[in-house]
């Protein structure tokens, strides 16, 4: 099982995402906002991060700086934006990988899959 914390501000899909991920080896969290994801994540120490990029207060770009302070678990940026700058930006801040709202459930379950292969096997067990 891997920790996965989504961190969105739209709460009817973080709980889709969780009825999505949970059966599928992810113990899910959700934050609805930025502020809230960065002590989530300081806090519950996961083990992967879906990150939205247009949230009110906090953006995505300053979450995601402010989480690779402390934490090098792989960031996964869904974002209805398609603009190639935005991309990079992203990914310049420190995510690992950028897909495109909507997206269907076996790429982002392949996304995920694949980002886990970068987790160290010590991190990946859920505390019991």
């Amino acid at each position: 099982m891997y920790k996965l914390l989504i961190i969105d501000d739209d709460t009817d899909l973080t709980e889709m995402l969780k009825l999505l991920l949970e059966p599928k080896s992810f113990t899910v969290m959700a934050a609805n906002s930025g502020e809230e994801g960065i002590a989530t994540a300081k806090r519950w120490n996961p083990d992967l991060i879906i990150l939205d990029l247009f949230m009110p207060e906090m953006d995505g770009w300053q979450v995601c700086k402010s989480i690779r302070v402390f934490s090098k678990a792989p960031i996964l940026v869904l974002s209805a934006m398609n603009k190639p700058g935005l991309i990079t930006r992203a990914l310049d801040e420190g995510a690992d990988d950028y897909l495109i709202k909507p997206v269907s459930s076996n790429v982002l379950l392949a996304h995920l899959n694949n980002l886990t292969r970068r987790i160290p096997l010590k991190q990946s067990a859920v505390d019991s």
